[in-house]
């Protein structure tokens, strides 16, 4: 055999290798999945049964739009902190604009335009701060999303005096709530067509691209002439806008503008994002290992909370999923040099 043979046998054998390896590192999360199922099953037979199953699916379609936020930036190695509670002052901000348009007699098409600009308005707006800071002032993505953190929590805190905010029209949450399609609950319809969109974003736009260009490599991407910034605030203003949504459909479900609402969900959708498989080092991810991700973390908090274990003792559990995630992530960049 010559060199050039067995150079090229190496070569083959290498990739075959690579790639045997990439898919044992994709079925590790369904794997988990499956025996995390049957766990929670062994403690609390109603885990399995058709009702807390259409629960996990609701659950998980909300998160899921939350993680889809967090990936979009993180692809770009960046990260929202103020997620939480931007997810917080939407709600409060919709339910305020929806309860005054009732006060002033407006139809209810009127109330539910009146909710819906408000909600995404103020999402739109954080985004747009914290693309603006990061990407025109070079603050990082960690200190400009925490101090928009604090300012979310304020502004939601002062809009509702700390109450939740009354006057969600009927109509509002029986169609984003108790409404389904094809018997099929609205909430999850929305999440499969918004992640069914971005998924196409990412794979066949320039702009999708672009995110995974920039976050393996963002000087190459600035010497290949991509607009850099604008793509940065354009991903942030994404990340708040689908936070925004979430938001609005929280808050139908709810009934109220909770000025609490947003809680952890910043850690969570980080959290789904990352067990998914999306890089914090930026360049690899998508809208399926979001929602797979999603999925694992709706699954580890329904089950414990079926099998009744203490609520910061599954922050604890959730911090550490966290960790341990970011570690797997580590480790199969390093068998991949």
């Amino acid at each position: 055999m010559s060199d050039l043979e067995l150079s090229v046998t190496t070569e083959q054998t290498i990739r075959k290798r690579s790639f045997h390896r990439e898919w044992l590192w994709r079925a590790v999360l369904p794997i988990a999945l499956v025996v995390l199922l049957l766990g929670f099953a062994a403690v609390d037979h109603s885990v399995l049964s058709p009702a807390n199953l259409l629960n996990i699916a609701q659950q998980t379609s909300y998160l899921a739009l939350f993680a889809m936020a967090q990936t979009v930036v993180i692809l770009t190695r960046g990260f929202d902190l103020a997620l939480g509670p931007a997810v917080s002052m939407v709600s409060v901000g919709t339910a305020l604009a929806m309860a005054g348009a009732t006060a002033t007699g407006h139809d209810p098409f009127t109330v539910l335009l009146a909710g819906l600009g408000a909600g995404f308005g103020l999402g739109i707006a954080c985004g747009l701060f914290n693309g603006v800071v990061i990407a025109l002032l070079g603050v990082s993505p960690f200190v400009a999303t925490l101090g928009s953190y604090n300012i979310a929590i304020g502004v939601a805190t002062t809009l509702s005096a700390g109450r939740p905010v009354q006057g969600v029209p009927k109509l509002f949450s029986q169609a984003l709530y108790g409404g389904s399609i094809f018997g099929i609950p609205a909430a999850i319809v929305i999440t499969l067509a918004i992640g069914l969109v971005l998924h196409l974003m990412l794979g066949r736009t320039v702009f999708g691209r672009s995110l995974y260009i920039i976050g393996t490599n963002p000087r190459a991407a600035a010497v290949a002439g991509l607009p850099v910034k604008r793509v940065l605030i354009a991903t942030y203003v994404l990340c708040s806008t689908l936070a925004a949504l979430g938001a609005i459909m929280m808050t139908a479900r709810t009934g109220s503008g909770e000025p609490n609402l947003g809680g952890s969900l910043s850690l969570q959708a980080i959290a789904g994002a990352v067990v998914g498989g999306t890089s914090l080092a930026g360049g690899r991810g998508g809208v399926g290992t979001a929602v797979l991700g999603a999925l694992f973390i709706t699954v580890l908090s329904n089950g414990m909370n079926l099998a009744r274990i203490d609520g910061y003792i599954q922050m604890v559990v959730l911090g550490a999923i966290v960790i341990i995630g970011v570690l797997l992530d580590r480790l199969r960049l390093e068998r991949r040099q």
